[in-house]
């Protein structure tokens, strides 16, 4: 079963289904939204996982050989550890550097999963029956669309970014032709209160110096 469809299967018995889908007011559909609106964390807890694995595994398989009296595989472990007490003492400047960048970048890669939120490029939009979630890229398409209309050009003349908390109308008017600014940020605004988007993002209208040519 896929995701989609055990979200699916979790809506439909949803005991409440009248609830509203903000997160946080019913916890069985705040535990669905917050699968939905978050990236999952398990692709780097399996990478931990298996390399702590990999290394106890190591060390054990070591320390049995050097128990029967058998040369070691790569390195002893008595070895290996008066060479880490002893550093930066026998091994080059270059070396211990690179060695030392590489292990930080890996820290730094599981630090910054454990403590960023991990959230999707998603927002929520609120009905009266379900949840339902919507990728950036569609509110940007639909208020892209508004924006359009309102400032009367083309397609290729508006650009929006849509982020958590802010929505960016990049909008170049076509020359000779005036575009009011409020106007547009007026009618997006009207856009995302009909959509209800959650968290509700701010929005800024730029309009470009240079006009394009009409057809």
């Amino acid at each position: 079963m896929t995701q989609d469809q055990e979200t699916q299967q979790l809506k439909s018995t949803d005991p409440n289904p009248g609830a509203s889908p903000v997160a946080g007011e019913d916890p069985e559909m705040s535990r669905i939204l917050r699968r939905e609106t978050h990236s999952s964390r398990a692709g780097a807890s399996v990478i931990a996982a298996v390399l702590v694995i990999v290394l106890c595994v190591y060390a054990l398989l070591e320390a049995g050989v050097r128990a029967i009296g058998q040369p070691p595989w790569l390195i002893d472990p008595t070895t290996a550890a008066e060479r880490i007490i002893a550093l930066p003492d026998g091994i080059s400047p270059l070396l211990l550097g690179a060695s030392g960048a590489v292990i930080a970048m890996v820290g730094l890669f599981f630090l910054l999963h454990a403590v960023l939120p991990g959230r999707r490029a998603r927002h929520l939009l609120r009905d009266p029956r379900t949840a339902v979630v919507v990728d950036d890229e569609v509110l940007a398409s639909a208020l892209a669309r508004r924006a359009r209309t309102a400032a009367n050009v083309t397609q290729e003349q508006v650009m929006v970014v849509v982020s958590r908390q802010l929505v960016v109308v990049n909008v170049r008017p076509t020359s000779g032709s005036r575009v009011s600014e409020e106007a547009v940020l007026t009618a997006v605004q009207a856009e995302l209160e009909e959509m209800s988007p959650v968290p509700m993002p701010a929005v800024k209208v730029n309009l470009a110096s240079s006009g394009v040519i009409g057809a």
